[in-house]
């Protein structure tokens, strides 16, 4: 056992001698909840944004990129309509006071790929109001170059190539309003990582079809989640074994060097146990030692809601520091 600890504590302090990735960070939810209650909900009851302050604690500890969830019902309560002043209020005051910090936000719609639970690509919400809403947000962003847009939050429930239309659309809508800000991407089926080359449950496998997406300005990442329990859906604070981290992004790696494609992921984490420790540390070195296509990583999660929510990485009210923030450390570089 003291042998095993002590392999651990070389390979973290390898990582932290190690060039950290370009971008760092976390998701801040908050903004994104209440979809269950009548909607929109009430803000400061059913949803609340995170607070400019609170991206302090993050960004000492060398964080450096801030995703942002929030309901694309709630800014654009009619599609193809303008954004509702009021809520876009709220978001810039959030994007606004966070990039003055030196920070990067990352805008993050958490809507599944649906609009008020309907898919797109359906009749009731076609791709041509996906691409109509990144229009109009990338006009009220694209002046602030720290502002990232990522297209929507894990889509599933629609075919591939439904999807991959969508994203093209978007991506079109946003650079004809002149706007050079990053996109990220991600694929159907959750965005898993380790599912990217599955056939049976979300159709089409993203590995046979998302490549036909391209940025013509080259300033995209697809954008993949990945969690290390049993069924990857980072429910329950069990991880697999120590290994999975890396095992679970080694194939998707692969595909981006041969695709000649790079990646962010968007979302990790684990609950407090030493398994977890071992299969984050592994998937943050594995990103590490391939930099050439991975451009970063988010944990999952922070934000004022979260409670005791086992994967939260909210300080404890006293100011301590919740364990997995060890973990990270050796992989955020200097403060």
């Amino acid at each position: 056992m003291k042998k095993a600890l002590g392999i651990i504590a070389l390979l973290a302090c390898a990582a932290a001698q190690a060039a950290p990735l370009e971008w760092r960070g976390i998701s801040l939810s908050g903004a994104e909840w209440g979809e269950k209650l009548p909607f929109p909900g009430v803000y400061g009851k059913d949803f609340v944004y995170p607070s400019v302050d609170s991206t302090a604690y993050y960004q000492a500890k060398g964080m450096n990129l801030m995703r942002v969830g929030f309901r694309w019902e709630r800014l654009q309560p009619r599609l193809m309509g303008e954004l509702d002043e009021a809520e876009l209020a709220r978001l810039r005051g959030f994007v606004d006071g966070t990039t003055a910090r030196g920070l990067h936000v990352l805008l993050d719609p958490h809507n599944y790929a649906a609009y008020k639970e309907v898919r797109i690509g359906t009749t009731e919400v076609p791709v041509a109001a996906f691409a109509d809403f990144w229009r109009r947000l990338a006009l009220a962003f694209k002046d602030n170059p720290r502002v990232q847009f990522g297209l929507v939050n894990e889509p599933h429930g629609l075919p591939t190539e439904t999807w991959a239309e969508a994203a093209q659309a978007a991506i079109d809508a946003i650079r004809a309003t002149g706007a050079r800000n990053l996109v990220t991407v991600p694929g159907n089926g959750y965005t898993g990582a380790w599912s990217w080359f599955e056939t049976t449950w979300y159709g089409s496998a993203n590995a046979a079809v998302m490549d036909r997406v391209h940025d013509p300005l080259d300033r995209m990442l697809f954008e993949v989640h990945q969690y290390f329990d049993k069924d990857g859906s980072g429910t329950t604070p069990e991880c697999v074994s120590p290994g999975i981290g890396e095992e679970r992004l080694r194939r998707f790696t692969a595909w981006l060097r041969e695709h000649k494609r790079r990646a962010l992921l968007g979302e990790i984490g684990g609950g407090s146990n030493p398994v977890c420790e071992q299969a984050v540390q592994g998937a943050l070195r594995h990103l590490q030692a391939n930099a050439d296509v991975w451009a970063g990583w988010l944990w999952w999660a922070g934000g004022p809601s979260w409670g005791d929510y086992f994967m939260s990485l909210e300080p404890e009210a006293t100011g301590r520091d919740k364990p997995q923030m060890r973990w990270l450390e050796p992989f955020l570089g200097d403060k």
